[in-house]
């Protein structure tokens, strides 16, 4: 069923929060506790992920079959690494 054009009415309701300034920061820099935060934020990363399961650099491929091999294969050593590192 159609309506004709002149029953449309178009109303255009902007949310409150869109247009709310955004908190304060918890830290200001130089803060001391700031850099106790990113310290724990680090620290916590590299107990999640303690190595790199990738080499460093810049690695081109020439077509994307190519880069998915490589990194199946670093993603293999990777997960080789970690089964040999844990206690049995």
């Amino acid at each position: 069923m159609r309506v004709p054009f002149e029953e449309l009415t178009v109303s255009v309701v902007t949310p409150q929060m869109l247009y709310r300034r955004p908190p304060p920061p918890r830290r200001q820099p130089g803060d001391p506790s700031l850099y106790r935060a990113i310290a724990a934020v680090w620290e916590t990363g590299r107990r999640l992920r303690p190595t790199r399961h990738f080499p460093a650099g810049v690695h081109r491929h020439a077509t994307i079959e190519s880069m998915n091999r490589q990194r199946e294969a670093w993603d293999d050593e990777y997960f080789r690494a970690i089964r040999a590192s844990r206690p049995r």
